[in-house]
């Protein structure tokens, strides 16, 4: 099974402990390394293979999650801007990544995408480091 369809399937059992909350498209889910605390995603339930697979309808709930997911972060972290990007070159499924910008970054990382850190030692999701970042976005977002 695809990585982005493993994931909504642990969210929808209660078994992806990096979930926000359950949005009107899908799933807010934090992502799993956090070199910029706050990075999160939005997963679609269901799980389709693009945005132009979804109708206009599901498309306009999907980027109006999107941006209420950033807003949320934006303002449960301080950050100075957001960044989003839907890829699916790696993972062939929608997913967008919800990435908070610092202006405490690296000089050299700050203006790049996030794409040149180094994601192999970045530190790793964990509720006991993250859980509370992970429960004031939810909180902003309603739940």
């Amino acid at each position: 099974m695809p990585l982005i369809s493993q994931r909504v399937e642990l969210a929808r059992n209660g078994a992806n402990d990096k979930v926000i909350c359950r949005m009107a498209s899908g799933w807010a889910v934090m992502g799993d390394v956090q070199f910029l605390p706050g990075y999160c995603l939005l997963l679609p339930d269901p799980v389709v293979p693009s945005l132009n697979d979804l109708d206009e309808a599901a498309r306009t709930t999907y980027l109006l999650d999107m941006a209420r997911l950033g807003d949320a972060a934006l303002q449960a972290t301080g950050a100075l801007r957001m960044n989003y990007e839907i890829l699916g070159n790696s993972e062939p499924e929608l997913h967008c990544h919800v990435f908070p910008r610092y202006a405490s970054e690296p000089e050299h990382l700050r203006r790049m995408p996030v794409w040149f850190y180094d994601w192999k030692t970045a530190v790793a999701y964990s509720e006991e480091d993250h859980g509370q970042l992970r429960r004031r976005i939810a909180q902003l977002l309603g739940h």
